[in-house]
């Protein structure tokens, strides 16, 4: 599991943790008018210093954050899970191609950027800002991983969010305050939504439950309206996504996620196929340590 967060985020911090969700459903950004909004650097800003070492610790947990608001670290982080949160802000099934060591290959990662480029980012509106820091994260990969990529639209498998059963409907708690913004936390086997529509519900799952499920979630109920919702199982981790809505979690253990879609929320999720818009990586190279 990846930490991707501390008890004092910086301001770059909370901006990063948001670009994870609001990038989910993106498949363009759309620009605010420059009337209304300040206008984005004409060149982006980059990181001006940047360390890249292998980590060869053979540990499990990894951790991502910021010191002093200007200095993002990395410890035995993969290069997919650096594309995932920082660089594009998709789920990693909506990542295709690229060789085996970018999952199994870990690095500690140390870009700093200059004061003056915090204080650029502070001054953007939220998703401006989010779009500088993908592309300056996305710079850093391309210089040190010599990383290359397009976009494509494939049709795929995926998983698609419906009611469970159509003359009971969802079990679902309406949010009590719809005028609040979409709120989600989540760790191992559980997953919270405040303020959340079925889509975004659909697509904080395809974030978060990506290593286990394996595809994009896609709302398919036809439901209106915001809800909170708290969905707990038990993770099969090993699964990536074969394990269908027919798997079983072991006696002994807590509900699958299929099963507790559908339990606790009044929901299934369905094995389907749709168009999906992918990032396929073209080239990567492993980095030298410095």
């Amino acid at each position: 599991m990846i930490e991707r967060s501390g008890p004092q985020q910086s301001f770059i911090g909370r901006l990063c943790l948001a670009a994870t969700l609001l990038a989910v459903p993106a498949f363009a950004q759309t620009a605010a008018s420059p009337a209304t909004q300040p206008a984005s650097p004409a060149v982006p800003p980059a990181f001006d210093v940047t360390t890249v070492k292998l980590n060869k610790s053979g540990s499990g947990g990894s951790h991502t954050g910021w010191r002093n608001g200007t200095t993002f670290t990395a410890i035995n982080v993969p290069l997919k899970s650096l594309m995932q949160y920082q660089a594009f802000g998709i789920p990693g099934p909506r990542i295709l191609g690229g060789p085996k060591w970018m999952d199994s290959e870990r690095f500690d990662i140390e870009a700093k950027m200059d004061s003056t480029v915090a204080d650029q980012l502070q001054k953007l509106p939220p998703d401006q800002g989010i779009q500088q820091m993908h592309m300056m994260f996305q710079q850093l990969l391309a210089d040190r991983f010599q990383l290359k990529t397009h976009w494509e639209t494939r049709e795929l498998p995926v998983y698609a969010l419906v009611v469970a059963n159509p003359k009971k409907g969802p079990t679902l708690e309406k949010t009590k305050d719809p005028t609040m913004g979409l709120g989600t936390s989540s760790g191992i086997g559980q997953l919270q939504a405040n303020s959340a529509t079925l889509a975004d519900i659909a697509q904080v799952m395809t974030q978060e439950a990506s290593d286990e499920l394996g595809r994009v979630v896609i709302d398919k109920t036809g439901v209106d309206g915001k809800y909170d919702i708290w969905l707990k199982w038990t993770p099969d981790l090993g699964s990536s996504g074969s394990n269908g809505p027919e798997s079983s979690a072991p006696p002994s253990s807590g509900p699958s996620i299929f099963t507790a879609v559908q339990e606790q929320l009044g929901l299934k999720l369905e094995s389907t196929r749709g168009p999906v818009h992918v990032l396929v990586i073209d080239s990567v190279e492993m980095p030298s340590d410095n």
